[in-house]
C-alpha cells in the first residue's frame, strides 16, 4: 500500500506529516521553506510511494473561505499540474495551529521549543492528515 502525505501550505513555511505504508499513523515528517516545496517532494516522491495528497483548506468560523485561501488554491492547482497522478483531497484546517501549540504544552515541550513556528506547522499538517484518516 503506499502512503499518503498532508499538506499545512503557509506563505513561509509548509508543514509535511505522512502515514505509514498501511495508512493507519500520521507522523510528522519535516517543515520545508515552501519556496522549496515542489523540490522536495519531487526528491521524496523518487523514493516513496505517495497515492493521495491532504491539503489542508483554511476556512473562517462561517465556513467561508479565509484571507488565505486563494494562496493556497494556487498552490493546489500547480500540486495537480505537477503531480497528476496523484489526487488531491481538502480538509478544514481551522484551529489546527492552536492544536498543535497545545498537544506542543501538553508533551511537556519548555517554552522556548513551542516558539519553534517550523515544529507548529509539522504538528499540524499531522493533525490535518489525522482528521482525514479518521473520516475514512
Amino acid at each position: 500500500m503506499a502512503r499518503i502525505l498532508a499538506l499545512d501550505y503557509g506563505e513561509k513555511r509548509t508543514g509535511i506529516a505522512i502515514t505509514d505504508e498501511l495508512q493507519i499513523i500520521a507522523s510528522g515528517l519535516t517543515t520545508v521553506e515552501t519556496k522549496k516545496i515542489f523540490p522536495f517532494l519531487m526528491d521524496y516522491l523518487k523514493n516513496e510511494t505517495v497515492e493521495l495528497f491532504v491539503v489542508g483548506e483554511p476556512k473562517q468560523m462561517n465556513n467561508t473561505a479565509s484571507e488565505s485561501a486563494q494562496l493556497i488554491n494556487s498552490f493546489v492547482e500547480k500540486l495537480s499540474l505537477t503531480f497528476p497522478k496523484i489526487p488531491i483531497k481538502r480538509v478544514d484546517e481551522r484551529f489546527t495551529s492552536k492544536m498543535a501549540f497545545q498537544s506542543m504544552i501538553d508533551s511537556g515541550l519548555k517554552k522556548k521549543q513551542r516558539q519553534n513556528k517550523a515544529l507548529i506547522d509539522e504538528i499540524s499538517a499531522t493533525i490535518i492528515l489525522q482528521s482525514y484518516l479518521q473520516q475514512q
